[in-house]
């Protein structure tokens, strides 16, 4: 099929096989605990890639012949998602000189733009405007390709409040939930993961001390912790 069907037909088919891959490197990485798992999140990984690949390469020939599709920004805005915690591609090339190759719409469409946004957010740290960025802006495909990150970003904006806290104010665990978009029921269990203590007022309010020295970033298969959004809660509710 990949050799006989060519023009709009092979786009929309290429559409929906990275569509495909998306929605498994999802459910893949939600059952991350499994031993089974790995190896199949590589194969789609590297499908994922392929097929991508074979999409940019079609969108740049149909060009040609004047076409252009509506989806086409949102498909290039994966590979950087894809590639928030990596400098290079696997090929070596640098993400700069990629950006080159992209057509000015592309370049300036909100999809690139946000994509760009949230790499620049990523590399530098600002763990509270890169969920901030994902919360109101994600579309549901990209959130399924963010998602991975996002247990990262988390752990750094909690090692951020216990390093440079004030020893003798212990930080709200209210007020974390907030910062983090966690559900208030998980900021004590996230803690727990990055190896930090909490504990209970005799008001019956939880508080996490600041400057403690067992901060670690959780290790191994990550457990789950949904963020809070009515626009993301609906995307969890497309794919369970």
């Amino acid at each position: 099929m990949q050799n006989i069907i060519t023009g709009d037909q092979a786009v929309s088919m290429y559409e929906r096989i990275v569509k495909f891959h998306i929605i498994s490197h999802y459910k893949l990485q939600r059952n991350a605990t499994n031993s089974t798992v790995s190896p199949m999140h590589y194969l789609n990984m590297e499908q994922l890639t392929k097929a991508l690949s074979s999409l940019y390469h079609l969108y740049d020939t149909n060009h040609k012949s004047g076409n252009n599709y509506e989806s086409e920004a949102e498909f290039y805005s994966f590979y950087v998602l894809l590639h928030l915690g990596s400098d290079h591609q696997p090929t070596g090339e640098s993400l700069s000189l990629w950006f080159r190759n992209l057509p000015y719409s592309i370049m300036k469409s909100k999809e690139m733009m946000f994509s760009r946004r949230l790499l620049r957010y990523f590399r530098f740290g600002n763990y509270k405007c890169f969920l901030d960025a994902i919360e109101t802006e994600a579309s549901c495909l990209q959130y399924y390709v963010i998602e991975p990150y996002i247990c990262e970003v988390r752990a750094l904006g909690l090692a951020c409040l216990n390093h440079g806290g004030y020893k003798l104010n212990p930080y709200p665990l209210v007020d974390i939930c907030k910062l983090l978009l966690l559900e208030e029921s998980d900021v004590e269990s996230f803690c727990k993961d990055c190896g930090l203590d909490t504990f209970t007022s005799d008001e019956g309010i939880k508080f996490m001390p600041t400057k403690q020295t067992s901060f670690c970033y959780p290790k191994g298969p990550q457990r789950y912790y949904p963020m809070i959004s009515k626009q993301l809660n609906k995307f969890y509710d497309e794919v369970t």
